[in-house]
Order: C-alpha cells, then sequence, then structure tokens
C-alpha cells in the first residue's frame, strides 16, 4: 500500500505548489491538508505525478556473451546487463516493421543480414521511399564503438536504438505511437514479463532490449583471424599476406593508423572521427560537415567515424556518402591522397602503390571476411 501512495504524495506536493506559483495563494498549514484531501480524488493529482514508475532493468539471469577469435570482450554498461529474454526481444523488435509510420520498415531493412548488416544502397531509404544523407553504416562489432552514427551523436547503442524510429527521413513515428502500437502485440506482453517483471512497454525498454540483441552480432574467426590470432600460417593467400604487409606499413598503406590492429585482437577502427577529403565539392566545403554537426569546432568539419573493415567485402557502397562502389575504388581513393582541403587528416596523403600492391590490398580486404552467430537473422513468427 505505501509503494502505492509514495507517488500520489508526490503528485499532491506537486499540485499544492503549482497552485501557489500561479494563483499567488498563501496556503496554511491547514488549508494545505484541506486541498489535498481535495486532490485525491482530482485529475490535477493525476497529472501531478500518481503513477507508478515503470521499472527499465533486466530482470533475468545475465548471459555471457562469446566473442569469435580476433575480438576482445565485450563492453557492457552496468545498467543492462544481457539476458536471454532481453536479446530475445530486442531480435524480435529489430525485424518489426511496427516501428515505422506505415508498417513497411523495420531496423533490418537498412541493416539486412543478408548484406553484412547494411542495405546495400548509395543512401538509405525511409518511409515513403524517402532518401536519406548517408549510407547505412553495419551494425556487425558496434558493440565495441564509444560512439555511434557516421557523426557519432549517440554515445550508446541504449541511445541510438530509438533515434531511427523518431527519424522523419527514416522511420518516421513518435516513440509515442511505436509504443502504442507494440503494446497491443500479446506476445510481447509475454516476452516483456519475462525480460523486465511487468507487461509494460516503453521507449527505454525498447531501447535496452534493442541494445542488447545487438551486441551479439559479431563477427569474427575471418581467415585473417585464423592467420594472425590462430597461428595458422595457410589461413591467407601469398597475394593476402602481401596485402597484409601493405596495410600496416606506415611508408605504404599505414592503414593501421585508423583501422586498427592489436597484439590479442583486431577491431579495425579506431572509433574516431577523420577527415580523409571525401565528400568535398570543387569550392572547398562540404554537403554534409559530419562530426562538425555536433561539435560545431572547425577542426572537425567533414570528419566522419572510422568505419570497420570487418566483412567490408559484403558491406558497400562504401564511405558516408556511399560513393564508392568497390574496394578497389577505395584504395585508389587513398592512394591518391583524397581530396585536398583545410581540415584533411595529417595521415592522408599520396602513396606510391603499383597495380600488383593494390590487387593484394583487396585481397587483403576480402580476408576480413568473419562468420556471424546462428541467431541473428529474424526469429520464427509467433
Amino acid at each position: 500500500m505505501n509503494a502505492f501512495l509514495e507517488p500520489r504524495k508526490a503528485g499532491l506536493k506537486n499540485a499544492v505548489s503549482i497552485i501557489r506559483l500561479f494563483f499567488g495563494i498563501r496556503i496554511t498549514k491547514q488549508w494545505g491538508i484541506v486541498l489535498k484531501a481535495i486532490l485525491m480524488i482530482s485529475p490535477l493529482a493525476l497529472w501531478g505525478g500518481c503513477k507508478a514508475h515503470v521499472s527499465e532493468k533486466p530482470i533475468g539471469a545475465p548471459v555471457e556473451i562469446k566473442v569469435p577469435l580476433g575480438l576482445p570482450p565485450i563492453p557492457i554498461p552496468a545498467d543492462n546487463l544481457p539476458t536471454a529474454e532481453t536479446i530475445s526481444l530486442g531480435r524480435r523488435l529489430f525485424y518489426d516493421k511496427k516501428l515505422s509510420k506505415d508498417n513497411s520498415l523495420a531496423c533490418a531493412t537498412c541493416h539486412n543480414p543478408k548484406r553484412g548488416f547494411t542495405d546495400g544502397l548509395e543512401l538509405s531509404r525511409g518511409v515513403g521511399g524517402m532518401i536519406g544523407i548517408r549510407n547505412a553504416p553495419t551494425v556487425v562489432n558496434a558493440a565495441y564503438l564509444p560512439l555511434q552514427f557516421w557523426d557519432g551523436r549517440a554515445i550508446s547503442l541504449e541511445e541510438q536504438a530509438a533515434s531511427p524510429i523518431a527519424d522523419p527521413v527514416e522511420m518516421n513515428q513518435t516513440h509515442e505511437v511505436s509504443v502504442t502500437k507494440l503494446s497491443a502485440d500479446p506476445v510481447y506482453k509475454t516476452m516483456l514479463l519475462k525480460a523486465f517483471g511487468s507487461e509494460e512497454m516503453t521507449i527505454g525498454r525498447v531501447e535496452k532490449a534493442l541494445a542488447c540483441f545487438e551486441r551479439t552480432i559479431l563477427s569474427g574467426n575471418s581467415a585473417f583471424d585464423r592467420y594472425q590470432f590462430g597461428g595458422d600460417k595457410k589461413a591467407l593467400t601469398p597475394s593476402q599476406i602481401r596485402g597484409l604487409a601493405i596495410f600496416s606499413d606506415p611508408q605504404k598503406g599505414n592503414c593501421t593508423t585508423c583501422h586498427t590492429i592489436d597484439a590479442k585482437y583486431a577491431l579495425f577502427t579506431d572509433g574516431k572521427f577523420h577527415n580523409i577529403g571525401e565528400g568535398v565539392g570543387d569550392d572547398g566545403d562540404f554537403n554534409d560537415v559530419g562530426r562538425y554537426h555536433e561539435t560545431k569546432m572547425n577542426a572537425d568539419k567533414g570528419a566522419f567515424k572510422t568505419p570497420t573493415l570487418r566483412n567490408i567485402a559484403n558491406t558497400g557502397p562504401y564511405m558516408h556518402d556511399g560513393s564508392l562502389k568497390t574496394l578497389k575504388e577505395v584504395v585508389d581513393f587513398y592512394a591518391g591522397g583524397g581530396n585536398s582541403n583545410p581540415y584533411l587528416d595529417k595521415n592522408i596523403r599520396a602513396i606510391k602503390l603499383s597495380g600488383q600492391d593494390r590487387t593484394d590490398l583487396v585481397q587483403f580486404l576480402m580476408s576480413l571476411t568473419g562468420e556471424m552467430p546462428p541467431n541473428v537473422g529474424p526469429p520464427k513468427q509467433e
């Protein structure tokens, strides 16, 4: 009973304070008691906060997300430890088109497992065929990134998860409408009860469940991993071994400056933002200012997050605007030193690569295609 009354007490206190503020009435202790009695049955008390808080903390036993060869342990926030129930819920949400205004798009529309969790388009399409401004990045291994989106505007997978739902150029549906639509599905009520302890759907629960599922979308154990970390020196072809050497050589590719390879694992991204000269116009300006949109720092103009190179053979077209269609075009672009502009990253410079060097680099990139876990595709319909 006390648990029920506490939020009502808070609501009554707020309501009395509002009356003081708006009407300038001096309320004595005795009149305060009378007012609270009246407000106990008034809509104002309800508006003041009588609804109990819905917990968004998972209740199940945390489960370990096993990582494949070549990847480090996953960073996981303490308030959203993955459980079998939240992962299952997130998986269903990821493939549910009810999250879009006209029920035509799901998260998986732009992050399709058959296309390396991208959409294969130059620029993503939203509800009604609306054309976005950027290429859809893969969600594979996104669990390791300190910031999400090309411009880093979300600080976690949880924060990222619900953003496209309300974006007018993407799924174009308010969070309130999404919650209402999902709440009408009896399957979700059962899943929510198991995952969070009650049947209520909230956007916070959507975010946490989606993030839990997305942390399981991992890829490793590629031919490169078996060669580099597994001790199998026959896992790469001679061309791929030469490509790895060029990739790592500071005097040649110098690629590992941003696409990192560590002693025991390789994320192939530093998670930072760099201006590589891609997308700059003839006038030296950028149609898309990238990270600058968030920081308003001139040094960030035209800078975008370093994408992972894992499974890169399956995630074209490339760059934030999808302007480069093949891996050969990407290698040629970097060999040319990008496009000159005042904010070009200091590590971008023209490099001398022979035709064989370029072929070897492309072959090495092909070796980064890894295995995917078995339970990240569409769930069975219930």
